[in-house]
């Protein structure tokens, strides 16, 4: 399928590679003509309308939100045409304060291991991905970027932080105040992804095209598109430069666009 809307992409106001300034170039090159800016927790500050044109790429503000699902299980909401409140700033704050932490307590942890210097300062919207990156280009180390994941950094390895994340109720509530559609992303990148899509009960979509890397059954995501009545959304979820690896087709795209209350 042709990939006329990216709908799940990062810059470098959180973990991705991408300025802002590129996205329009990019996109493009992948001939895509509509890219939605998700960065982790953090709204980007030169997006300040929920949907907008720069060199002739339609870019929609979006937010990608971790949250804390009643099984206790961390799932991502992706909020679409997001004008932020007083309260979802308010929360973005706090949760950039709480990475702005454990980012220094991850970095702290990997050099005193490794006995070594980064070179790499905490700051808000550092992730992981920032941190595995760094230990990749150290020439004192026998980590790559995966490595780093595999055997540092990554959920229950000796250098992980767990983060401070709102619960699902309280992330639907401020993105659905903030934004005009509020999504379920990537369903079957979780431990449980039947009990991630129980949740779209409460939401306005779900994250139908995701490139996995393999081969999942859609027929329940299918099932929660018509039992809730949700809006398909897709996206490449591109932390570098490779966008249209997924996402909507240009009749797909006409139908979220007109789902997105503004």
């Amino acid at each position: 399928m042709s990939v006329f809307a990216d709908l799940h992409v990062h810059t470098t106001n959180s973990d991705g590679a991408m300025e802002l300034d590129e996205v329009p170039s990019t996109a493009r090159a992948a001939d895509v003509s509509v890219v939605a800016v998700t960065d982790h927790d953090r709204l980007h500050p030169d997006l300040p309308t929920p949907v907008t044109s720069i060199e002739g790429v339609t870019l929609v503000h979006g937010i990608e939100l971790r949250v804390e699902a009643p099984n206790g299980q961390h799932v991502d909401l992706l909020g679409y045409g997001v004008y932020p409140t007083p309260d979802l700033a308010d929360e973005l704050e706090r949760l950039q304060a709480d990475r702005v932490e454990r980012g220094r307590a991850i970095i702290d942890c990997v050099e005193d291991r490794l006995g070594i210097d980064l070179d790499l300062e905490s700051r808000e919207g550092l992730g992981r991905p920032h941190i595995a990156r760094a230990i990749d280009d150290h020439p004192d180390t026998e980590y790559d970027f995966g490595g780093a994941f595999a055997d540092l950094i990554g959920t229950e390895k000796p250098c992980y932080v767990a983060r401070d994340v709102p619960s699902f109720d309280r992330g639907v509530e401020l993105l659905s105040e903030a934004s005009g559609l509020v999504g379920l992303a990537h369903p079957y990148r979780y431990d449980d992804p039947s009990a991630a899509l129980e949740l779209t009960a409460e939401l306005d979509a779900v994250e139908r095209y995701y490139p996995y890397g393999r081969e999942v059954d859609s027929r329940p995501i299918e099932r929660a598109i018509a039992d809730h009545g949700l809006v398909p959304t897709g996206g490449s979820d591109a932390h570098d430069d490779e966008l249209g690896q997924a996402g909507l087709s240009k009749a797909e795209y006409r139908h979220f666009r007109s789902a997105v209350t503004l």
